[in-house]
Formats: C-alpha cells, structure tokens, sequence
C-alpha cells in the first residue's frame, strides 16, 4: 500500500490491546466449547440434526481457539523467514475456522426454517446422515475456498509479522469481491430471511407452546452469534479495501481504519463465546424433547395397563 502516512502508534496500541480481547475469550471460548462437545457426544444421548450441527460448530470454535495463542504470538514478535509457510498455513486454519463458523450457523438457520416452514417435507429432506454430509461439505467448501491464502504473503529473506501485512494479491478486487459476497453476504442473507420467515410463521400459529418460544430462542442466538461479531469485522475488510484502491487518501481516515479493522477482527473471535447460547438452547430443546417423549410414553403404558387391568375385571 503506498502511504506516507506513520501506522507506528496503532501498531503500539494493538499490541496490547489484542492480548486483553484474546486472552478472555480464549480461556471463556475454550472451557465453553469443550464442554458443549463433552455435552453433546456423552451425556445427550439422542442426536438430532441440531446436535449435530451443533458439535460440529463447537469444533470450528475449537479449531479457531487453538489459533488464538499463535496470534498473541506474532502479534509481539516477529517470526524468522522460514516460518512462512508454516505461516500461511495457521492464517488458512484460521480462515477455515471463522468461515467455517458463518457456514455452520447459516446451515443451521436453514434446517430451522425447512423444520417450521414445510413439516410436511422435513421429514424427506432433513435427516441426521444429511447434516453430517452438510458439516463435511463445509468443511471442503471452506478449506478450498482458503487455500489461496498460501499466495497472499510475499517471499523474502528478513523477518515478519504473522496473521499481518497480506501482499497486494490479497486485496485484488475479485478476491475481496468473493471474500465479501460469498463469505458474509451471502449466509448473512440466508441467516437473515430464514430467521425472519421462521420467526413469522411460529408467531402466525398462535401456539405458545415450550417448544416454539425454544425454536425462537434458538434463532435469536444465531443471529447473535453471526451479527455482532462478523459484521463490524467485514465491514473493516470493505473499507481497507478502498483505503487500498487509494478511493481514501486521507491519512486520518486510513489510521482510523487500520485500527478499527484489526480491532474488529480481534473481536470477531468473540463468536466462540456467543456460540455458547446456541449450545444452551439446543441442549435444553433436545433435554426436554427427550422428558416429553418419555412421559407421553410412561403414559401410554399406565394407559394400557389400566385398560388391561378393567378388560380382565
């Protein structure tokens, strides 16, 4: 990026600044996602297309947290130059973890809204061995849309800072068009008009049943959970780029935005810990299908002991 102007003092405030948001929600995201899969592949033992989605965001979120202290590392230092590959590869990991994320609860707003919207279909279109198919998928999806990543960082003998200072490739318009669009935009809007359609319809069938008000709590976590922490961070990436496109010039504005982007990137990994109320919900939806069919059960059982009982009277 061709600028005179000194990034000197926003570089000296992010390092700081950077280990007080990582440090918190590393070890909250960590304890909060390892128990969620010890919740979810232990003690539940009835997996549904929800508990599966579930885990598998928990995973990402782990994958995400284990990065968190590399990150913390190179925000302090330097690395020497035959860790650039090494480099990448953590930067692609990364990647892999946050969008994997967006994809996950996107998947899940979509399943919610095929549930509610045609209970009729559901039963053909959702199953258990198609949510594990779809949690593969994206993993693949994810892990070759990153793979150009391993080209953003410019070869050279001297030393760098990692997760920092991406070469001109990876700002190229098509690669932050695609980043944008199919990255944010896109499940953004699935997210968005799945949640408001599935939302309607449970308010539209005048039942205020247990089970409706935890599918409304279920989708409010997920817009959370992708909202506040992906928005801002996409946001920042947009206006970098045109800082980038010298579309802004003015040195005040592009300071501003350096520290607003690496701010807002910082606390987009606050997600591992807003995943946490999806977990919460779906745990206590599946906990209470899981009463409801033993009481119905129980009760038809007293039911046709008690038939028995009066037929042989």
């Amino acid at each position: 990026m061709k600028t005179n102007c000194s990034f000197t003092e926003v570089d000296r405030l992010m390092k700081s600044l950077e280990l007080a948001i990582y440090v918190p929600i590393f070890v909250c995201g960590l304890v909060l996602n390892i128990l969620a899969l010890v919740v979810f592949c232990f003690l539940l033992r009835k997996w549904t297309e929800s508990t599966i989605y579930m885990t598998n965001l928990a995973l990402l979120d782990l994958l995400l947290l284990l990065l968190l202290p590399f990150k913390m590392h190179a925000t302090i230092h330097r690395w020497e130059a035959h860790h650039r590959f090494l480099c990448s590869f953590l930067e692609s990991l990364y990647f892999v973890g946050m969008y994997g994320s967006i994809y996950t609860i996107a998947c899940i707003a979509m399943d919610r809204w095929v549930a509610i919207r045609h209970p009729f279909r559901a039963k053909q279109l959702r199953s258990r061995r198609a949510a594990l198919g779809i949690c593969i998928l994206v993993w693949v999806v994810v892990l070759g849309g990153t793979s150009p990543i391993y080209s953003f960082r410019t070869a050279g003998n001297g030393s760098f800072h990692c997760f920092h200072g991406f070469s001109e490739k990876g700002w190229r318009p098509d690669v932050i068009s695609c980043l944008l669009g199919f990255g944010f935009v896109g499940p953004a809007l699935v997210l968005v008009v799945c949640s408001a359609q599935s939302i309607r319809t449970l308010r539209q069938s005048g039942k205020e049943s247990h089970k409706n008000r935890a599918c409304v709590r279920i989708i409010y976590s997920s817009l959370c959970a992708f909202l506040v922490p992906f928005t801002p961070s996409h946001l920042g990436i947009l206006l970098q780029f045109l800082v980038r496109q010298d579309v802004i010039q003015d040195c005040m504005a592009k300071t501003n935005i350096s520290l607003f982007l690496q701010v807002a990137m910082s606390l987009a990994n606050i997600t591992c810990c807003l995943d946490a109320l999806c977990y919460y919900f779906i745990t206590r939806e599946v906990r209470t299908s899981k009463q409801t069919f033993t009481f119905r059960r129980s009760r038809s059982s007293s039911q046709r002991r008690a038939t028995t009982s009066i037929s042989e009277l």
